[in-house]
């Protein structure tokens, strides 16, 4: 099971709002999100991402995909 951790891993950041990651993101990564799909990246786990937005994140939020996907092991399994 994959979780997504991009809350936890702006909070370490100390980045507290959609807002302010948005403006990170264009400042850092000169990439331009919908407030409606940051809102969406925060409410829920992403079933799908576009490469370019997975790069803009990590490069914003000096990451890397490991970081803001964790993979833990279902239990039944």
């Amino acid at each position: 099971m994959l979780v997504w951790m991009l809350r936890e891993v702006m909070a370490d950041k100390g980045i507290w709002s959609g807002a302010a990651l948005s403006r990170l993101l264009k400042e850092k990564a000169d990439y331009s999100l919908s407030a409606a799909s940051i809102s969406a990246l925060l409410t829920s786990q992403p079933r799908q991402m576009k490469a370019e937005t997975l790069d803009a994140l990590c490069t914003t939020l000096d990451c890397s995909p490991n970081d803001l996907w964790v993979h833990t092991p279902n239990q039944g399994s």
